[in-house]
């Protein structure tokens, strides 16, 4: 047989092998979201859209839903790398009705559209947010959450825009985050590196095949439930590859511990995971450390995903703060 012949043979099979290993994992994953019984569907709970253009010109996908009155506090979501506005599903569901909140999708997230390589930098989300602030919540007093990448996007703030704080923004709740050093101190970052590295087009599809597993393991605690690990994945997978790509570099280089004395606001709370691999919990404690005046809220055996694995703790945090503005 010629070489061209087995090689044409071998890639064949290496196919065939994927198709079939990719529609074994379709169907778990299909099984998995039957088995969620969700009172609430995940990724049901949606305002009409609208777009904020950025300051480069990248539309930003945002949701809105009006409080109960006019006056109180805006809440502004800003959620974590490779995620998007479902990242807060449950805090949603809790608090609608409640409060007036402002959700968005990060740039090359979600249903935002796509940034340049340059402008994939917790620096341009920081402008982002701000653009957020200036066209959704005009006016009034603020509150901002951020999970993961999304609590550096407003540390980025912090920096950018000083006059903010203790300005419009009076509290701020940071869940699973840190101010830098990755790298040096996350074992699922650098567990990330040699993949990336290695990545090609066929990336979009070879992630998926395992996927579970690999979320179980880095991006939850120890003894999640199946259906957060599962609606990690369903979120997570709704994102092109480039999310990955584009941002990682920024989150390699990232040193934000010099702005925190900027945060000063009325309330800051920090929520951080003692099983957390991405961001460990000492990434936590290092910011309620540098923050004049935070609170800690330490949630044992959680993982990165507070805000799944440990929703009704994240919810009260940011009522607690939300009651104290009102």
């Amino acid at each position: 047989m010629s070489r061209t012949r087995l090689i044409a043979g071998a890639a064949g099979a290496a196919v065939a092998a994927t198709v079939t290993a990719r529609l074994f994992s379709d169907r778990q994953r299909k099984a998995r979201k039957l088995r969620r019984g969700d009172e609430i569907p995940f990724g049901s709970l949606h305002s009409p859209r609208r777009t904020v253009i950025a300051t480069d010109g990248v539309s930003l996908n945002v949701e809105i839903d009006e409080g109960p009155r006019e006056g109180g506090p805006t809440i502004i979501f800003s959620h974590g790398w490779m995620c998007s506005l479902d990242n807060w599903h449950f805090q949603r569901a809790a608090l609608r009705g409640k409060a007036r909140m402002v959700f968005f999708d990060h740039r090359s997230h979600g249903g935002s559209g796509r940034s340049s390589d340059a402008n994939s930098t917790i620096e341009q989300l920081g402008r982002d947010l701000e653009s957020v602030i200036d066209e959704c919540a005009p006016d009034g007093d603020i509150i901002l959450v951020g999970h993961s990448m999304g609590g550096m996007t407003i540390m980025s703030v912090a920096a950018q825009f000083p006059e903010l704080f203790p300005g419009r923004i009076k509290g701020v709740v940071l869940c699973a985050t840190g101010a830098g050093e990755l790298m040096r101190g996350s074992s699922a970052i650098r567990y990330l590196r040699p993949i990336i590295a290695r990545t090609t087009f066929l990336l979009d599809a070879g992630r998926t095949l395992n996927s579970f597993s690999v979320l179980r393991r880095f991006g939850l605690g120890p003894n999640a439930s199946e259906k957060y690990v599962d609606m990690t994945e369903e979120m997570i997978l709704k994102n092109s590859s480039h999310v990955l790509l584009d941002f990682y570099p920024t989150l390699l280089t990232l040193n934000l511990h010099d702005v925190l004395e900027n945060m000063v606001v009325d309330h800051v709370t920090v929520i951080g995971g003692e099983k957390d691999l991405l961001t460990p919990i000492r990434y936590s404690r290092k910011l309620a450390e540098l923050i004049d005046g935070a609170q800690l809220i330490e949630l044992k055996g959680a993982g990165h995903m507070v805000m799944f694995e440990e929703h009704e703790t994240v919810t009260g945090a940011i009522t607690e703060v939300l009651e104290a503005i009102s």
